[in-house]
């Protein structure tokens, strides 16, 4: 029995403790944990997939709905107590429908440093004119005016950072 196969080495790797490793990133809500003990190192990760995008979008609309409660009941206390022109906001979307962006980036006025700017208040534009752009991701990303109108207002100023959903300008 000298010629017998030999036993398969033990395998170096307890899979129940990978499986403790795999739970504790599904309670905790890590992507990545990595344990190392006597030489042996095991790291278990998650495979992201939408979540992060979805994530990214999340706080939005979780924002907007105290900011716009907020503004709701603002200008519900302006109305009884003093006249609707004191409310910041209320003449320009009066005056005008909202451009917002269409994204998350810094947003440029103009097509360089140091030229014109696309539009300025009280220019006249046409369907599709480009309104401004936004970077994300190192793409420059044009605005285009939604309809054509004269420009009431711009909300942002050159090289800001500006969320999804953020008014941009107003164009009435």
């Amino acid at each position: 029995m000298a010629n017998s196969p030999k036993a398969p080495p033990a395998d170096p790797i307890d899979v129940r403790l990978v499986r403790r490793l795999a739970d504790i990133l599904t309670e905790t809500g890590l992507s990545e944990i990595e344990v190392e003990h006597s030489g042996l190192k095991i790291r278990v990760a998650k495979t992201l997939t939408a979540g992060p995008t979805q994530l990214t979008y999340a706080p939005s609309p979780i924002a907007a709905a105290p900011a716009a409660a907020a503004a709701a009941a603002a200008a519900a206390a302006t109305s009884s107590s003093a006249p609707a022109a004191s409310v910041d906001s209320a003449p320009a979307r009066e005056a005008g429908d909202l451009v917002k962006s269409p994204m998350v980036g810094s947003v440029y006025l103009q097509p360089e440093p140091g030229a014109e700017p696309f539009v300025k208040v009280g220019d006249t534009v046409a369907a599709g004119q480009t309104l401004m752009i936004i970077e994300a991701m190192k793409t420059m990303n044009p605005i285009p005016a939604p309809r054509a109108g004269r420009i009431v207002e711009i909300l942002v100023e050159d090289s800001q950072p500006v969320e999804f959903g953020e008014p941009l300008a107003v164009i009435g």
